[in-house]
C-alpha cells in the first residue's frame, strides 16, 4: 500500500514536494516509464496552466526502483513565475503499476 502527499511552497516562484512511502509490511517495485518519474500539474479552474514535464526532454527508458516498508520517495518540483491565484496542483508517479497521486489546492 502506498501513501502520498503534496506539500505546496508559495515564496519565490511555487515549490512542490511529492511524497510517496511504503506503508505495507512489503516492498514495493515500481516500474518508471521514462525519467521524469513524476510530474506536477497546475490547473486553474478546469484549465491546466502549468505543467513541469512541458517543453522538457526526458530519456524514454523503463527503470525499477524497489520501495521498501516504511521507505520514502520524494519528488521535488518548482514552478518558477506563477500569476497570483487560487490553483489545484497534482501530483502524478509515472509509473506503469497504476494511477498514483496527490492533490492539493493552493494560493499565489
Amino acid at each position: 500500500m502506498l501513501d502520498t502527499a503534496l506539500e505546496v511552497t508559495v515564496g519565490d516562484g511555487v515549490s512542490f514536494r511529492f511524497t510517496v512511502t511504503n506503508a505495507g509490511d512489503t516492498p514495493v517495485e515500481l516500474t518508471f516509464r521514462d525519467a521524469c518519474r513524476a510530474d506536477i500539474e497546475v490547473r486553474e479552474a478546469d484549465t491546466v496552466v502549468w505543467r513541469y514535464s512541458d517543453g522538457r526532454a526526458f530519456a524514454q527508458a523503463t527503470s525499477t526502483a524497489d520501495l521498501q516498508p516504511g521507505e520514502t520517495a520524494t519528488f521535488e518540483r518548482s514552478w518558477p513565475s506563477p500569476a497570483p491565484g487560487d490553483y489545484t496542483a497534482e501530483a502524478t508517479l509515472r509509473v506503469l503499476e497504476g494511477d498514483i497521486r496527490a492533490r492539493t489546492p493552493f494560493s499565489v
